[in-house]
């Protein structure tokens, strides 16, 4: 079975091009069209809606910096192991606590200010990550890429709490 990457014609890195991306997944989308099935038989048209589902994941997997990161270290053979290794950076378990103080802080105080401050920390420290895993990832050192994946996920995790936050204060 071909990989995602395969699937859109892309070359297998981290770094790519998401407006060919977009024009590729369109153009598998629309060979595997509902639509051009209509007066195909019953297993054609089964074959037609696994094409779309597979290019519909495919798809989500490589559009989502975390979801290609994590993506391009399985098919490289690298165990993440987000549920056996939770070992961390000290710096970076000392900046989430933080950040969860400042968090409980804004909550209590329904501080939406605090919020945005905290959003765009979060904001760059992700985009950071990302381009570290990025060139990690396209120099093909997949272990240490992994390290960072999981963190990333922590960070991805986190900035959903905040948008929980701000959703509760603005309630």
């Amino acid at each position: 079975m071909q990989n995602h990457f395969a699937l859109f014609q892309l070359p297998q890195r981290f770094a790519i091009d998401l407006t060919a991306l977009e024009k590729a997944y369109h153009s598998v989308q629309s060979q595997a069209h509902p639509d051009k099935f209509v007066h195909a038989t019953g297993a054609e048209k089964r074959v037609a809606m696994q094409w779309a589902t597979r290019a519909n994941e495919a798809y989500q997997t490589l559009k989502n910096p975390l979801k290609r990161a994590s993506y391009l270290c399985e098919l490289n053979h690298v165990d993440l192991q987000t549920e056996s290794n939770t070992s961390m950076p000290t710096t970076f378990l000392m900046q989430q606590m933080e950040w969860r103080e400042e968090l409980d802080d804004a909550k209590a105080g329904k501080n939406t200010a605090a919020l945005d401050v905290l959003e765009s920390a979060l904001r760059a420290a992700r985009t950071e990550t990302v381009a570290h895993i990025e060139t990690l990832l396209d120099a093909a050192d997949f272990a240490a890429a992994a390290q960072l994946v999981r963190q990333l996920m922590f960070l991805e995790k986190f900035g959903g709490e905040i948008g929980d936050a701000f959703a509760l204060i603005e309630a």
